[in-house]
C-alpha cells in the first residue's frame, strides 16, 4: 500500500556523489517573464544550480521554444528548454530533478500550494522567490507601481505619475515587466518611443496594450529579457526610473517608493493571492481604484485589510472615469472587446468597454462564443465565467488573425473596444469601432501629485 513512496531522493544541496559536489537540478515554473528574470539574476552563472528547463502556463505559444545561448550563460551553451507545465512530472523524472521554482505571478494561495503540493509528491523541493534575491539596484531614484490583482489599475497610475513628472522638468524611464512572446534573443533590450518602434518589433496585441498609451503621451518605454542591462540603458536617459508592474507581480528593481493598487471590484483579493498581497505588505502608498462603480461595502472591506496588513501606508481612493470616443452607441446592437489578461488570468468578467456599452444604453451586446474561431475558442473554453465580452488574445500573429476573423463574424452594429490600444491599427475591422478610454482620478484631497512630491524631496529631485 506504500508502493507510491517516491521520498527517498537523498539530502538537500549541494548533493555529493563521491565527495563531488554536484548542482541542484532545477526547474522554473514560468509564463515568459518573471521566470527568465529569476534565472538571469540568481541562477544563469550560479554553479550550485543545473536549470535543467523551463515550464510555460498561462500564456500560450511559448512552450516549443529554447531559451537561447546567447541569454542563457556560459554554463549553457544549448540553451535551455521551454515546455508545458503539464510535463513536469515527465520532466522531474527525466532529470532526477531536486527544485521546482514558481516564477509567475497571480495565483491564488490555494493555486499555489496545490502546485507545491503536486511538485512534493513528485519528490522535488517547491521554492518561492522574493525581492531579496530578485533585485536589481539602480543608480537613479525608484518608484515602482504594482497591483494585487491584473487589471486593477496599474497602467493608467503609471501614465499620471509620468506625466507628472515630465511636467516637473524630469525625464522618467518607464521600464515595463517583461512580454517577451517572440524571438527572445532579440528582446534582449527593447526601447519603444514611437508607434513604429512597435510595429518593427512586431508586438503583440498584449504588449502593444501596455506601450501604446505611454507613446501617446510622450513617454519612453523599456522592455525585454535580460532587466539588467535593460535598466543600464534606462539609466542613461532618466532622472527617475519609473517600474510599470505586470499582473500583480512586484518589481524586478529595489524601490525607493512602492505605489500598489487594489480593486473593489475583487475585495478580499488583495490578500488571497500571490504575489500581491506581497505588493499589498511593502506598498508606501495603496490606491483603492474604481471606487465610483464598486459598492460602499466592498471599498470598505479593502480599506480595512489595508489597515490590518499594512497599516503605515498611505491610502488614496481614486476613480477610473470612462470617456466613449468614436461614435454615439446608445441603442446599438455592440460587440464588447476587452483587455485580455484582464478578462484571463485576472479572473474579471467585463472591463471597461461592458460598463461603457451599459451605461451609454445600448440595445446589445451580442455574447461572441458562438463566432469564436480557433484558439479563441479554446480561451473561452478554458475560461468559462466569461460570456458576454470578448478578451483581446493576441500572443502571436496567428491569434491576432483570429481575434480579427471572430471580431468580422459576429453581427454587431459597433465594436466597443475596452483595450487600451486602438485596434484598427493591427486587424481590420468590418464595422465600426469605438474606444473607450480610462485614466487615474483621485478622490478627496490626498492626491498623487502629494505623495510623489514628497517622494522627489526625499530624494533630492524636488
Amino acid at each position: 500500500m506504500f508502493s507510491k513512496t517516491i521520498f527517498n531522493r537523498g539530502p538537500i544541496s549541494p548533493i555529493t556523489h563521491g565527495g563531488e559536489k554536484l548542482p541542484r537540478k532545477t526547474v522554473i515554473l514560468g509564463a515568459a517573464g518573471r521566470d527568465f528574470h529569476n534565472f538571469n539574476v540568481f541562477f544563469r552563472n550560479n554553479p550550485n544550480y543545473q536549470v535543467v528547463a523551463f515550464t510555460a502556463e498561462q500564456i500560450p505559444g511559448i512552450d516549443d521554444k529554447i531559451y537561447p545561448p546567447e541569454l542563457s550563460g556560459e554554463l549553457y551553451p544549448d540553451g535551455i528548454p521551454i515546455r508545458p507545465e503539464r510535463e513536469l512530472p515527465q520532466i522531474i523524472k527525466e532529470y532526477d530533478v531536486d527544485l521546482c521554482v514558481l516564477a509567475y505571478s497571480d495565483l491564488s494561495f490555494e493555486t499555489v500550494m496545490h502546485k507545491a503540493s503536486w511538485i512534493n509528491s513528485l519528490g522535488a523541493d517547491f521554492m518561492l522567490m522574493g525581492p531579496g534575491t530578485t533585485s536589481l539596484k539602480s543608480t537613479k531614484p525608484v518608484l515602482s507601481v504594482l497591483a494585487v490583482r491584473t487589471g486593477c489599475g496599474k497602467s493608467q497610475t503609471t501614465r499620471k505619475i509620468a506625466t507628472l513628472l515630465k511636467e516637473r522638468g524630469l525625464k522618467a524611464a518607464v521600464i515595463r515587466h517583461p512580454m517577451p512572446y517572440g524571438e527572445l534573443k532579440l528582446q534582449k533590450v527593447q526601447r519603444f518611443a514611437s508607434f513604429e518602434d512597435l510595429d518593427k518589433a512586431d508586438c503583440t496585441i498584449e504588449e502593444r496594450e501596455e506601450y501604446e498609451p505611454h507613446i501617446e503621451k510622450g513617454h519612453v518605454v523599456f522592455a525585454g529579457v535580460d532587466y539588467a542591462e535593460i535598466l543600464k540603458a534606462a539609466e542613461k536617459e532618466a532622472d527617475v526610473i519609473l517600474w510599470d508592474g505586470g499582473n500583480n507581480d512586484f518589481s524586478f528593481i529595489k524601490s525607493d517608493f512602492t505605489i500598489t493598487v487594489a480593486d473593489p471590484h475583487r475585495p478580499g483579493h488583495e490578500i488571497a493571492y500571490w504575489p500581491g498581497e506581497v505588493n499589498l505588505r511593502i506598498a508606501d502608498v495603496v490606491i483603492i481604484n474604481k471606487v465610483e462603480t464598486a459598492s460602499p461595502e466592498a471599498v470598505q472591506m479593502v480599506r480595512e485589510n489595508i489597515r490590518k496588513y499594512n497599516p503605515s501606508a498611505v491610502i488614496i481612493e481614486a476613480a477610473s472615469p470612462l470617456f466613449v470616443e468614436g461614435g454615439d452607441i446608445t441603442g446599438k446592437r455592440v460587440l464588447v472587446v476587452e483587455d485580455g489578461p484582464t478578462l484571463t488570468h485576472g479572473g474579471m468578467k467585463y472591463g471597461a468597454g461592458y460598463v461603457a456599452a451599459k451605461k451609454m444604453g445600448v440595445k446589445e451586446i451580442i455574447d461572441p462564443r458562438p463566432y469564436a474561431v480557433g484558439s479563441i475558442v479554446e480561451t473561452f473554453r478554458k475560461y468559462s465565467h466569461l460570456e458576454s465580452v470578448l478578451p483581446a488574445m493576441g500572443y502571436g500573429r496567428k491569434q491576432i488573425r483570429e481575434l480579427e476573423e471572430t471580431i468580422n463574424r459576429v453581427p454587431a452594429e459597433v465594436v466597443v473596444a475596452g483595450t487600451p490600444i486602438d485596434l484598427r491599427r493591427i486587424i481590420k475591422v468590418n464595422k465600426p469601432v469605438v474606444r473607450v478610454r480610462y485614466e487615474l482620478q483621485e478622490i478627496g484631497s490626498l492626491t498623487l501629485e502629494n505623495v510623489l512630491d514628497q517622494f522627489l524631496r526625499r530624494v533630492n529631485l524636488g
